[in-house]
């Protein structure tokens, strides 16, 4: 079963570390503007919520490079950017529907999460739990039984 980045916004505390590791890994530098995951955070309303590819079964980014760069890999089935093939042309940030496209200036080409290929740093890094990676079916299965617990008024 496919293996996906899951958030737990309950958890997050907007601490970044996520985004700080990711940065580094994939660029050497410590540069929130880098990273392949992104904290979305309304300080007011006091929400924190990590965001990163949801590698879509119909994925936009791949459907308008024009030079191909952005495929989906027949083995993992993961969505990445070639940024070798990259021509910085922005259409795949611009057709993503959840802005998880970025653009490097100083490489002129786009990027995207690559699950770091397939062992996520941000998961190990999160001290918080809000960011784990695994199945979809458990999460749903989680998600089930948390809704019946509530319908019964059982607690966890």
């Amino acid at each position: 079963m496919k293996k996906t980045l899951l958030i737990d916004y309950h958890r997050c505390v907007g601490c970044r570390n996520c985004e700080m590791i990711c940065s580094l890994v994939h660029e050497g530098v410590c540069s929130p503007s880098l990273a392949r995951i992104r904290v979305a955070r309304d300080e007011r309303a006091g929400w924190n919520v990590p965001l990163g590819c949801s590698m879509c079964e119909k994925p936009m980014c791949v459907m308008v490079c024009p030079v191909g760069a952005a495929q989906r890999d027949e083995k993992t089935g993961m969505v990445l950017i070639d940024e070798s093939r990259c021509i910085g042309c922005l259409q795949c940030i611009q057709a993503c529907p959840f802005g998880h496209a970025n653009f490097n200036p100083g490489q002129g080409v786009a990027f995207k999460c690559d699950l770091c290929g397939g062992d996520p740093q941000c998961v190990k890094f999160c001290w918080t739990g809000a960011i784990t990676y695994e199945t979809v079916d458990l999460e749903l299965e989680r998600r089930r039984e948390d809704i019946a617990r509530r319908t019964i008024n059982e607690p966890a």
